[in-house]
């Protein structure tokens, strides 16, 4: 594609204003994270606490999603979301607050955390269903690629500025900066026009009415079988492939011997191979299940050659591509949970994808972290790519029997190219040490085909597969003794199959005593 298409979502007046803003407030949003992580710290000197507040952020993602799913396909978008950002800014200033006064210790940094999470979960599935009414549909993916390039740079700039500013003066002004940050949310909401949104497609007859609820949800869901495997992969891949902040600490503290400045390294790398994954998936045309298996096949395949790397620099130029393809099946489950579902249900098939995400991270992280304490980390990636690979694998073959087996008529297509050649005549060599071409052929068509029915006098039709004409006799020619049959017997069929390199049998003429 053009690097015009890559930033094709670009295009509509209301996705620039809301990518704008959205920027501005994820470096505020990962400013916060970094500060708050530091003020934990400081205070504990407990890494464990420090995880403990992130847990308390994600909790809330799985059980409060489901209702802010359903809140989002029942409820105007704009007022909660309007909300939404108020709420994180009266949060985020109380978080300054209580760096600055001391106020509320600890167990106030837990609870305008909690908080934060409830809110988050609340708000994920009411903006994201939103946001994709500011493109039309052939722009969907482009602008979820986009939305993820945004992510990965603004966590970059985020957590470089906050590193600058913690050291400089302390969190309490992260905090600020991430409070004011959410202003430019609300102005971009009263900014975009609702005459240019693009409303979603009308629900099929046979869809879960909208306003049903949960349950609803749920039953809607359980019938889109396309939608769960792809949720399942998403949720193995995300808790074995994904969990990278857990096997790069432990690859660097161990084999590595990277120490912190390795650790710090490679996060680096890992992050912009977040960057380059948004790239690439913006310039995809259309991001399909396709796409989405081979990223987890690549992924997976990358996983295990990490867990082999002899030094920082090797395991650093295998985290680059895996970063990349994490993103790419990011981007493309949440394509697909959008656009091969009914507008009606997006908002809560979003929250099931959130549910999906959190789940795997908080079931993936303790377990990586288990395994490499008790295996080690090489053998942790090994496994854990082993068991990924192979569940793409069958994913892939759900997905293809699914979808009408649409990956075998894409292989035969390769197989036809002239690239495939030698991969033909591999087959053919094999099928003439099975089976000769000469021995047995006539009986073998006699099982596989059925005999055409042929008039007295008329021509005989062509068995499929047949070159046209080449199987039709002329009229003066159907009045041959039945001694000519060698004119139409099997082996004089001029036409071999491109895939065995036998030759294509003809219908026997009328009279002919093979027949």
């Amino acid at each position: 594609m053009a690097l015009g298409a890559t930033f094709a979502a670009l295009r509509h007046r209301n996705y620039r204003i809301w990518a704008a803003a959205g920027f501005v407030s994820v470096i505020g949003t990962w400013m916060q994270v970094l500060g708050v992580n530091w003020f934990v710290l400081a205070e504990t000197g407990s890494a464990t606490s420090m995880g403990f507040t992130v847990l308390l952020q994600a909790l809330p993602t799985l059980v409060l999603s489901v209702w802010g799913g359903a809140l989002a396909d029942r409820v105007p978008a704009k007022p909660l979301l309007i909300g939404a950002q108020a709420a994180h800014a009266l949060l985020a200033a109380g978080l300054a607050v209580a760096a600055v006064t001391g106020a509320g210790g600890l167990p106030a940094i837990y609870v305008i955390s909690l908080a934060t999470g409830a809110v988050s979960a609340i708000e994920g599935p009411v903006m994201g269903r939103w946001a994709s009414t500011l493109v039309d549909r052939d722009s969907l993916g482009n602008a979820l690629a986009l939305g993820s390039l945004t992510n990965s740079a603004g966590r970059i700039l985020g957590m470089s500025l906050g590193a600058v500013v913690v050291a400089a003066v302390g969190p309490a002004l992260l905090f600020a900066a991430n409070a004011a940050s959410f202003v430019a949310v609300v102005v971009a909401l009263f900014a975009v026009r609702e005459g240019e949104r693009h409303a979603g497609a009308t629900a099929p007859a046979d869809a879960a009415p909208a306003d049903g609820g949960i349950r609803a949800g749920f039953r809607y869901l359980l019938g889109q079988p396309v939608v769960l495997v792809a949720l399942a992969l998403s949720f193995v891949l995300g808790s074995l492939g994904r969990n990278y902040q857990v096997t790069m600490a432990a690859m660097s503290d161990g084999p590595l011997h990277g120490g912190a400045s390795g650790y710090g390294f490679l996060s680096t790398v890992f992050a912009v191979g977040t960057v380059l994954g948004a790239l690439f998936a913006a310039r995809r045309a259309e991001l399909g299940y396709a796409v989405l298996v081979g990223a987890g096949l690549l992924a997976s395949g990358l996983q295990i050659v990490a867990g082999l790397a002899p030094g920082t620099l090797s395991f650093a130029a295998v985290i680059l591509p895996v970063a990349a393809a994490a993103v790419v099946i990011d981007t493309t489950v949440g394509a697909r949970a959008q656009l091969d579902t009914d507008y009606a249900m997006r908002g809560r098939v979003l929250a099931a994808l959130a549910v999906t995400g959190s789940v795997s991270a908080a079931v993936g992280a303790p377990l990586l972290g288990w395994l490499a304490e008790h295996a080690g980390p090489r053998q942790t990636l090994v496994l854990a790519g082993t068991v990924t690979a192979v569940a793409t694998a069958a994913a892939g073959v759900a997905l293809d029997r699914l979808r009408e087996r649409k990956l075998a008529h894409r292989l035969t297509r390769v197989l036809a190219v002239p690239a495939a050649r030698p991969v033909r005549r591999v087959a053919a060599t094999a099928a003439r040490v099975v089976r000769p071409a000469d021995a047995g052929l006539a009986a073998a068509t006699a099982v596989a085909l059925p005999r055409p029915t042929v008039l007295a006098g008329a021509s005989p039709v062509a068995l499929p597969g047949a070159r046209r004409g080449a199987a039709r006799l002329r009229s003066g020619r159907a009045a041959r003794a039945a001694q000519d049959c060698a004119g139409c017997a099997p082996h004089r069929g001029r036409r071999r199959s491109r895939w065995t390199g036998l030759r294509t049998p003809f219908a026997h003429r009328d009279g002919c005593p093979a027949a």
